[in-house]
This record gives structure tokens, sequence and C-alpha cells, in this order.
């Protein structure tokens, strides 16, 4: 028996529909007091290979940048985008790309819009299957971007993706 193209079609954006609603009910809900978390809060996310990845596996004296994304999200694709392109003024920070994505649906995306990050030894792709980084870090809106010191201090972020020049720019400009 095959399955049904209409089915997974319908299957994707129910479930697309549904992580949207989820996140703008979470955001909603604390908008006027929401701000991004101030240092690295303890997390529990998955690589794609299903391991286990928590904030303990981060690694220290490195500026730390967490991109949050949905590959169904245009802004996102352009962040990544941007990213790939820019890659040399973020080679030295530790590069995470967290997602509520599945597994082959982050891979659809990467090969599109990030196809030379996806084998930089400093980015690690990351799924949160429990909404650990809405509760967390608590991003405003896809994609969010938090650039956290060496000290694991929030130097800048950002939910805009046409500001990433700030974050290429606060980079080159920082202490070596």
């Amino acid at each position: 028996m095959k399955s049904d193209p209409l089915k997974k079609y319908i299957l994707s954006y129910m479930t697309s529909v549904f992580k949207l609603l989820l996140l703008l009910l979470l955001v909603s809900e604390n908008v006027s007091a929401q701000a991004p978390a101030e240092t690295i809060p303890e997390f529990n996310f998955f690589s794609l290979g299903k391991n286990l990845f928590t904030n303990k596996e981060l690694p220290p004296g490195k500026m730390l940048f967490f991109i949050f994304f949905d590959s169904d999200c245009d802004h996102c694709q352009h962040a990544i985008q941007y990213l790939d392109r820019h890659y040399k003024d973020f080679k030295k920070t530790a590069i995470y790309l967290i997602t509520l994505d599945d597994k082959e649906k982050i891979r659809r995306f990467m090969s599109k819009y990030g196809s030379t990050l996806y084998t930089r030894k400093n980015v690690t792709i990351l799924q949160d299957p429990k909404y650990d980084f809405i509760n967390k870090f608590r991003p405003r809106k896809y994609p969010a971007l938090f650039l956290y010191s060496e000290k694991r201090e929030l130097m800048l972020y950002e939910d805009n993706e046409q500001n990433l020049f700030r974050f290429s720019k606060r980079l080159n400009t920082a202490p070596k």
C-alpha cells in the first residue's frame, strides 16, 4: 500500500499550524513582560542522532550563538541563508540551531538554505521535542537569535533576520 502524498501534506501542514499556534499562545501570554534569557538556562535538547544534549556540553570559554527556527518560516530561511553566506564572521563561535521540527524536515531545510552550515564543526543542530527552548530562553518570535558571551551572558538578541549584520559586527569587534 502506497502512502498518500495528500495525507502527508495535510499532516505536515497541521503540525506546522499547531507549532505556530503553540508558539503564539506561549508568547502572547507574557508578551509585555517577556525578555530573552539573560544567561544560558539549563536545557535538554536532542541531536539529530537522538542523543541528549544539555547545557553542560557547551564549550567553555567560547561565544555561543543560538538560533531558534522553524523550517516553514520564511524569515528563518533568510536567516540561515545569511549565516551560510557569512559563515566566516561566525566561525569562531559555537553555533546551535534549535527547532521543533522533525529530522527529515530539518535535513530538507538545511540542504536547501544552509547546505555548507550542515557540515561545519562548530554548528550543532538540535531538536526540542518538549518545547523547552520557548519556556527557558523566552524568544519573542521566529527566528530568535541569541549571542552569549564566554561567561554565558546575553550580549545580543534579535528576532529580525535583517539585523543579522549586527551579530557579524559584534563578533568582529569582540576582544580576541
